[in-house]
C-alpha cells in the first residue's frame, strides 16, 4: 500500500511540475510573438478599459510586454494587480504619491509588478549565472537613477548559446535581445496564477 501511495504521489508531482513547466514555455512563446507587433515606445498615461484594458496597440513600454504576454494566455495582470492593490494598498511602493489605486497605470509600473510577483509568484535567485534563468522567467533591472526595467526570458539563446534571450521594450519597440546581464538585476520571478 505504501508503494502504491508513493508511486501515486510521485506521478502526481511529476504531472504537476510538467504542467507548470508547460505554462512557462507557453508564456515564453507568447512573449516571443510580441516581436512581430509594431510598437513605438510611449510612456504616456492612458485611460484604458477595466478589466482587460490595454494601451493603444502601436504603443507601449517594458511592462506592456509582460502584460501582453500574460494576456495571450488569458491572464489579466491589470485586474490581478488592481484587486490586490485595492485590498493591500499599503504593501505597494509609494513612489507616485497616490492615495488610492489607479487601474489605468498601476500594473504598468515595474515596482508594482515586482511587489505583485513577490507576493503571488516565486521570487528566484538574482545571479550572474545563466543556468539560474529559464524561459518564462520575469527579470527586472535597475538602469540607474531610479529607472527600472522588466522583460521575459524566452527559449531562444544568445549567439554563443550561453544566455537566454529577453523580450523587452527599452525604447526600440517589443524586441528579442541578448541583454540579460547588461543591467543590474534587481528582481527574478516566476508567476502562474492559482487555478
Amino acid at each position: 500500500m505504501k508503494l502504491i501511495y508513493s508511486l501515486s504521489f510521485f506521478l502526481f508531482s511529476t504531472l504537476l511540475l510538467q504542467g507548470q513547466e508547460d505554462f512557462y514555455k507557453r508564456l515564453a512563446d507568447s512573449a516571443y510573438t510580441l516581436k512581430y507587433d509594431q510598437v513605438v515606445y510611449d510612456p504616456s498615461y492612458f485611460g484604458i478599459d477595466y478589466p482587460n484594458g490595454d494601451v493603444p496597440a502601436g504603443k507601449g513600454v517594458c511592462t506592456d510586454v509582460v502584460i501582453r504576454a500574460y494576456r495571450k494566455l488569458g491572464i489579466d495582470l491589470q485586474q490581478l494587480v488592481h484587486e490586490d492593490m485595492k485590498a493591500h494598498f499599503e504593501e505597494y511602493p509609494d513612489n507616485w504619491g497616490l492615495s488610492k489605486p489607479d487601474p489605468n497605470i498601476d500594473h504598468r509600473r515595474v515596482p508594482n509588478l515586482m511587489c505583485f510577483f513577490s507576493r503571488f509568484g516565486q521570487e528566484l535567485i538574482k545571479s550572474n549565472n545563466s543556468g539560474d534563468y529559464k524561459p518564462g522567467d520575469i527579470v527586472c533591472w535597475s538602469l540607474g537613477g531610479g529607472i527600472t526595467h522588466i522583460g521575459i526570458l524566452v527559449k531562444e539563446r544568445s549567439c554563443d548559446k550561453k544566455r537566454p534571450l529577453v523580450v523587452h521594450n527599452i525604447g526600440g519597440g517589443q524586441v528579442v535581445e541578448d541583454v540579460l546581464f547588461n543591467y543590474t538585476i534587481i528582481g527574478h520571478y516566476r508567476f502562474k496564477p492559482q487555478s
